[in-house]
Parts: structure tokens; sequence; C-alpha cells
């Protein structure tokens, strides 16, 4: 059976790492901090000493950790990812990361045999829990059937969606259009608040109706919570900067409204209006 190696155990990559374990594949864990490991105790979990060490005893790796330079450092080095691979090995990067740094990495990873696959993944905590994560994956078609077991572990669907690059370009327009819905399921909520219908019965009629989103659900939050705000603002305004600093994004012509929206979303996150709670 596949072999898998895992690294980034924090909240998404926890959660996703006990799904592979409990679908049964013998896993092999590596974390900064040791004390995170002891959450996934099981007779066919083995702990690494380094990234390179988890690397020769793995067939497929998958990486979830924050950002581009955080993978680097995970697969570069004397005592990385990438010294310990033997060929034929597959990292699969689970993090939002620029579709360049992929493109990098991948050449490094080809380089020694081994096959890079960006595999970013959206939905949440919950949705990994059951079963229903949305994995976009850009690379070697056949390396993703391979490593597509391992991916349904904690994915559904699990979409191709084409080269080294594209999951997270499909990935990095998703948080730029939930960031610009957040916006417009904002001015919704403010109408509606000015006109004399409170927030909480806008938000229980148009959760349910045509106009449902997301969005609606995580402004909602963010309107009484600093706490939601802030975890809402981090990634969205790191993956909202990437795709508009992209090159090949800024090309093309009368693309303005999503970055637009997005970018007014993460400002009011960062700066409440006055009529949200503080």
């Amino acid at each position: 059976m596949t072999r898998v190696g895992f690294i980034g155990l924090g909240d998404m990559g926890g959660a996703i790492a006990e799904r592979v374990i409990a679908a049964g594949f013998p896993t092999v864990l590596w974390a900064r901090r040791p004390e995170t490991l002891q959450a996934f105790d099981s007779p066919h979990v083995e702990i690494a000493t380094s990234p390179a060490d988890l690397a020769a005893r793995a067939d497929v790796i998958g990486v979830c950790v924050w950002a581009d330079d955080d993978v680097r450092h995970v697969l570069g080095g004397d005592e990385g990812v990438l010294a310990g691979c033997q060929p034929g090995t597959v990292i699969a990067v689970h993090s939002t990361i620029l579709p360049e740094t992929c493109r990098e990495l991948a050449a490094n990873a080809g380089d020694q045999g081994v096959t890079f696959l960006d595999a970013p993944v959206s939905g949440g905590r919950m949705a990994v829990r059951d079963g229903t994560l949305v994995v976009a994956v850009g690379g070697d078609y056949e390396a993703v059937e391979r490593c597509r077991p391992y991916l349904a572990s904690f994915g559904n669907p699990v979409v191709h969606v084409g080269p080294v690059g594209s999951g997270q370009l499909v990935k990095l327009v998703n948080n730029a259009l939930l960031a610009a819905n957040m916006t417009l399921a904002d001015d919704a909520l403010t109408i509606g608040q000015m006109l004399g219908v409170t927030p909480e019965a806008m938000h229980q009629v148009l959760r349910l109706g045509s106009g449902r989103s997301f969005a609606l659900d995580v402004v909602f939050g963010a309107r009484a919570s600093a706490e939601v705000r802030e975890r809402a603002r981090e990634p969205l305004e790191k993956d909202v900067q990437a795709l508009a600093t992209d090159p090949a994004v800024r090309e093309i012509e009368g693309v303005t409204a999503i970055l637009e929206a997005a970018g007014e979303a993460i400002r009011r996150l960062a700066e409440p209006p006055p009529r949200w709670n503080s």
C-alpha cells in the first residue's frame, strides 16, 4: 500500500492527516514542534526525525504549511524533503502559494526524478472531516491518478485542472471570488440594516434564499467578532494580493471587478465600518 509522508499539522493539515491515517495508509509524520505529534498516535504512524528522513520512507508526500517560503524551507536544504526523496516519489503541496513558485519547485524536483503536484484545498476544516474538501490539482495526469486514492481520502471532488501551477491559480481565483462576494453580502446586510431590517433577520432569509452564499455566513460572523475578522482577513489578503500581482492576470483586460470588490472586503475586515459591532 502507498506509504504517505505528511508535513504541516496545523488546523487544516492536521485534519487532513487525520483522514489519511483513518483511511489506513501507512503514514510518516514530521513536525517542527514534537508536541504536535502526540495527537497522532496510531499503530501505523511513524515519526520522522527530519523532512529528509520522512521523504526516504514515503511514496507520496503531502505538504500543508503556510506560505511560499515555508514550502521552500521544508523541501530544500540538506535536511529537506528533496534531500531524502527517491526517484518516483510524488510531492503534493496543499498550501496556497504562487503558481510560479510551484513551477520553480517542480523543476527542482524533476531534476531528481521526483514529481511535483500542486494540490491546494478549499472548504475548511469541517469539509475535511466530512471528506468533502475540494482539491484542485495541477501537474502530470498519470501522477495525479496514482495519487488519487490518497487525495480522495480527504477530498471530494478531486479535480485535475491542468499543468503544474494550475491548481494554485484556481485556488487564488476561488479566494478572490470569496472576498468579492463578501463585499456584496455585506452591502446586502447593510441595505436591510439602513432600512429597518436587522442583519439577523436579513441573514436568516438570504442564507436560505436564491442569493445564499458561503460569503454571507463569513460576513455575518465577521461583523460581530474581531477573531473571525482576523481569521478571514489574513489568508484572503495574502491570496488576493498574489492574484492581483500575477503578471499573467494583470495582462487580462477588463478583469477588474473581482479584484476591486475583493480588495474592499479586505479593507472592511481590517477597519470595520461603524455599523459593524466591535
